[in-house]
């Protein structure tokens, strides 16, 4: 019977040890830019477009829900493509001011 504990207290000591402990070299993931992020969500908000185009076609959707939800989604997705195109010229501008003639 002991050896049956001393064996659970062991493989729970493990667990712990495996659930607590912390690596000792973390690495961050790539760096992230406002506009990689802003394509990302340009591209969900598409996506969700087709669905709502689809699921509307397919009956789902009164036509007022419908337009109202169509509605919100053009308005996000023409705010994100203005800060898009914002954040390139900014970035074009940047690095025409860096060139040299």
């Amino acid at each position: 019977m002991i050896p049956l504990v001393c064996v659970c207290a062991l493989i729970t000591a493990a667990a712990l040890l495996y659930v607590f402990s912390v690596p000792g070299e973390l690495t961050a993931g790539p760096e992230r830019t406002r506009a990689a992020f802003l394509r990302e969500r340009k591209d969900a908000v598409y996506e969700n477009l087709r669905d709502l185009n689809f699921e509307f076609k397919a009956g789902k959707l009164p036509e007022s829900d419908y337009q109202t939800m169509k509605g919100s989604l053009e308005e996000e997705a023409a705010a994100i493509l203005a800060e898009i195109e914002r954040l390139e010229s900014a970035d074009a501008i940047r690095s025409k001011k860096g060139q040299r003639v």
